[in-house]
């Protein structure tokens, strides 16, 4: 038997050791489409690329973690510019092939794969100057990797050690979106002459991850999260924040819009990118919650909301949202007060 193919089969046989949940998160990042769609997103790549390859001098002789390495794109940019060494670690069995990338690239001498769990894995460094990872999630921390990357840094990352991206801003806006509503959420109302709203509530409780058009964003954005990957821990991945949105116009509020951007501020020159309505494509795109009620608002009011977001028990990948809103008018007919609760998974 081949060394490869053993180590298929002996990760494999890790899988096995896993819960499902975890087994179908590592499983789904095996086949290539979802590497080619990431590869494929301009954003992305080339932010992760221009912060590495235009910042030599940070990378220069350095020993570099890549947490989550996939096919191994951020590990060889790390290599191009001029790190000691590349020490990627993954869990999926895509690395197999990412051995096989970095090899025809001539890279095997700088860049170590490790097929493994981050938390299980014996790195051939006991300490790295720079951990790199691209460890986002829909929403930010949907089937994100943070926790992994924060352990990573408290178990590997020199003291002055740095971080590539190091920032994160989970950001809202509301949105008018009737005509989309109906079409996903009132078509249960009637399903062939059946009342269907049981699937109502399903589709309601479901945020939806799609592009949003910047002209249907009604409200200025608001940040509601930063997380400082420097300092920040597990714990702070559930979290309750209140926030208010001003009305840019007089329109409806059929749902909320999120997005993210990310921040990478070791750079000599500070490289971000957005996921947001308001800017390029990215594979990302954002997450849409629709609201049971529709607001009606004019130009100046605000919307006061509460936003709790914890990882499900059953399922640290998952979350479990709530988010809850009032709008306050002098006409009575418009005020409006509710919330809702919604899961990713």
């Amino acid at each position: 038997m081949s060394g490869d193919k053993m180590e298929v089969e002996m990760a494999e046989e890790k899988m096995k050791g896993m819960d499902h949940s975890e087994q179908h998160y590592f499983k789904s990042y095996d086949h290539h489409g979802i590497h080619e769609e990431m590869l494929k997103d301009e954003v992305r790549t080339r932010s992760y690329m221009n912060a590495i390859v235009q910042n030599k001098h940070i990378f220069k002789d350095k020993v570099v973690l890549d947490v989550g390495c996939g096919t191994a794109i951020l590990s060889m940019f790390a290599a191009k510019a001029g790190a000691k060494h590349v020490i990627g670690v993954d869990m999926s069995t895509i690395i197999f092939k990412a051995r096989e990338i970095v090899e025809v690239n001539g890279l095997s001498d700088k860049i170590t794969l490790l097929q493994g769990k981050m938390e299980e894995v014996v790195l051939p460094f006991p300490k790295v100057d720079i951990i790199i990872s691209e460890w986002m999630g829909y929403f930010l921390l949907y089937e994100s990797m943070l926790d992994t990357v924060l352990y990573a840094r408290d178990t590997y990352l020199e003291k002055d050690g740095l971080i590539f991206p190091d920032k994160a801003t989970i950001f809202f806006a509301g949105i008018e979106d009737g005509e989309y509503k109906d079409e996903k959420i009132g078509f249960w109302d009637d399903v062939y002459g059946f009342n269907y709203s049981p699937l109502k509530h399903t589709a309601l409780s479901e945020p939806l991850v799609d592009t949003v058009d910047i002209k249907a964003v009604v409200t200025d954005p608001t940040p509601v999260l930063t997380l400082d990957l420097y300092t920040c821990t597990t714990a702070d991945l559930a979290f309750t924040t209140p926030f208010k949105l001003s009305v840019k116009r007089d329109d409806f509020i059929h749902a909320l819009v999120s997005w993210f951007d990310i921040d990478f501020t070791a750079c000599h020159k500070p490289i971000r990118f957005s996921t947001g309505p308001h800017t390029k494509y990215t594979h990302w795109k954002q997450t849409v919650f629709y609201l049971e009620d529709v607001l009606t608002v004019q130009e100046g009011e605000e919307v006061t909301l509460n936003l709790d977001v914890k990882p499900n028990n059953k399922n640290r990948r998952d979350l479990d949202i709530q988010i809850t809103y009032e709008l306050e008018t002098q006409d009575l007919n418009r005020s409006a007060k509710g919330g809702s609760d919604y899961k990713m998974c």
